[in-house]
């Protein structure tokens, strides 16, 4: 039986703490692995869908589909294989307004999207969004920055080419070998 998007939303803001959301961790990426795999699996066939009528579902739906995949399937490139749906219900909630309504350590979930999109449109509008929320997230924001300043400067996230089968340029394997690159 799948989750209801209450139960994603207790583990993620009641059962784990905040270190653990983007760090790597073995143990945590197979506990998600072991609890959301179906969810995720129908989440991605769309018999989620539904739940994008409200705030909560579609914040649900955004961990579901942009959160948990990193987690389930990192190093591969099924980590990304569901960012444009991600992205899709990320849209309709502001659109919706959803996101006003949600605090600040939720809210960011929905603008992560944005952020993880190597398109540069979606990379100034995570700048903006997360902008409103600089004065409660300014890692937030400096994050947002960051990301959208290796868009601009490559077109694409080099520390994806390697799981999608991209061959790096020899400025992104210079970018690659610092400290700190990639995210």
């Amino acid at each position: 039986m799948r989750d209801s998007k209450q139960d994603i939303l207790h583990f993620w803001f009641s059962e784990t703490e905040p270190v653990q959301w983007f760090q790597k961790n073995p143990d945590f990426d197979q506990s998600i692995r072991d609890r959301f795999r179906l969810t995720y699996t129908m989440a991605r066939d769309g018999v989620c869908d539904n739940w994008s009528s409200d705030a909560d579902g579609c914040l649900a739906l955004c961990l579901v589909l942009d959160q948990f995949p990193r987690n389930m399937f990192r190093d591969s490139a099924e980590a990304f294989a569901t960012d444009e749906k991600a992205l899709k219900t990320a849209r309709l909630a502001i659109m919706r307004g959803f996101d006003q309504i949600l605090p600040v350590i939720k809210r960011r979930f929905l603008y992560l999207p944005f952020e993880h999109s190597e398109s540069m449109d979606d990379q100034n509008r995570a700048v903006e969004l997360f902008a409103t929320m600089r004065d409660d997230d300014p890692l937030g924001y400096e994050y947002a920055l960051r990301h959208r300043d290796v868009i601009e400067r490559f077109g694409r996230f080099p520390h994806r080419n390697a799981v999608l089968g991209r061959e790096s340029t020899a400025d992104e394997l210079i970018y690659l070998s610092q400290p700190g690159a990639g995210f």
